[in-house]
């Protein structure tokens, strides 16, 4: 991991924020490459890639029933429950965001209102390759499932054995999705945005990917919807002289693992604490199965940024804008409140990122929001004149 001290870099900032722009440049002409095929050849191009990037050769992308329920018998009962308890909680949080359709009268001559109707038909997006995440299915699922959207179509790349992982079936199933198909990176979300002989084409498309996928993702916007552009992940430490530098060494690796793109960075005003750290991170690499991912992560993606106070540290954290961000200080909820921009904020020592959830998507992104507008002849003629008015200053003489 790189140390910056804040006096004495000022460009820190732009070295890693600049990061994320070159990654994605690289990426972006061959993601439109594959669009442009899986567009043209569909199901032909799909299985091309598929066989090109995951070294498997797909017959039928469609998972059968009998797989998913051969996963739910090889998932251990601890895990089902888990899952189940994980989905109740998930379900309470956006149950809290719903909004119902509504209308304003008044009088009997005019009604203003919104229509508030799920989606038809969405796809997510849940990585594969490496490692599994059960807990993505569950995130981008259940709201999708609690508004009433008609159908949950899931891709996600299979092993080179033609295999989805048991627990992402579960999870699947335990979520309420409809069909899985055995696709991930950017030809499968082509296949959503356009649809292909076997794929149906979707309205939306939700989920994290590594940065092709996002690139994707960027560029069927507008083709169908998308939840969000993400960058590649980060976590954001702020810690003090309090923080323990086993568990931050270890919230560091858990980012790291996930891919060698993926950002880890600590913010402290106490300097020992990074030697520490870093002490810490040495020990615990030895330990680990990713280990090299891990290594390399942190060598290229990795910061310590030394501050003066705990104002700049935050300060810090805003500019960044950190997907998950954990606070590890003496008094975290003080320090939270000057916390502007994160996705996720995690209090304490025991409050640690894979304890919790990020999840930017909420029930709204899984409908659509319709405007309703009445008026009878009669209200019409007495607000003829505001409405000229107004039309009138704007220039838009047609509008009269």
């Amino acid at each position: 991991m790189k140390i910056i001290d804040v006096s004495n870099e000022r460009e820190y900032l732009k070295e890693i924020k600049d990061r994320k722009k070159f990654i994605m440049d690289e990426v972006d002409k061959a993601v439109e490459y594959i669009i442009k095929d899986v567009m043209l050849n569909k199901d032909d191009a799909v299985r091309e890639y598929t066989k090109k990037f995951d070294n498997v050769l797909i017959k039928d992308f469609l998972v059968s029933q009998k797989e998913i329920e051969d996963a739910l018998r090889n998932t251990s009962d601890a895990l089902l429950k888990d899952l189940e308890k994980a989905k109740v909680i998930i379900e309470k949080y956006h149950k809290k965001q719903m909004m119902k359709s509504y209308s304003i009268y008044e009088g009997e001559d005019m009604i203003f209102g919104q229509l508030v109707r799920p989606l038809e038909r969405v796809g997510i997006y849940i990585p594969g390759g490496r490692a599994a995440y059960p807990s993505t299915v569950l995130m981008n699922a259940v709201p999708a499932k609690i508004v009433g959207v008609k159908e949950i179509i899931m891709i996600t790349p299979p092993d080179a054995d033609g295999r989805i992982r048991d627990s992402i079936l579960a999870a699947a199933y335990i979520a309420g999705v409809d069909k899985i198909y055995k696709i991930g990176g950017v030809q499968g979300i082509a296949a959503l945005a356009f649809g292909t002989e076997s794929i149906p084409k979707v309205d939306k498309i939700t989920g994290d990917g590594n940065i092709y996928v996002t690139s994707a993702k960027r560029k069927v916007n507008g083709l169908v919807g998308i939840d969000m552009i993400a960058g590649p992940g980060e976590i954001l430490i702020i810690a003090d002289e309090w923080a323990n530098p086993k568990y931050i060494a270890a919230d560091l690796i858990s980012q790291a693992e996930c891919g060698e793109m993926l950002s880890a960075i600590l913010v402290t005003y106490w300097e020992p604490l990074a030697y520490k750290v870093l002490n810490e991170l040495e020990l615990q690499l030895k330990y680990l199965e990713r280990g090299g991912i891990v290594e390399k992560s942190l060598r290229n993606n990795g910061f310590i940024i030394i501050v003066s106070c705990m104002a700049e540290a935050v300060d810090v954290a805003n500019e960044i804008a950190p997907e998950r961000l954990e606070i590890l200080t003496r008094d975290p909820f003080e320090v939270y409140r000057g916390i502007k921009n994160a996705g996720a904020i995690f209090l304490g020592e025991y409050s640690f990122h894979a304890s919790g959830f990020l999840s930017p998507l909420s029930v709204d992104d899984f409908v659509k929001k319709t405007s309703l507008i009445y008026y009878s002849k009669q209200a019409l003629y007495e607000r003829k004149y505001s409405i000229m008015g107004i039309a009138q200053e704007e220039g838009l003489t047609g509008h009269v």
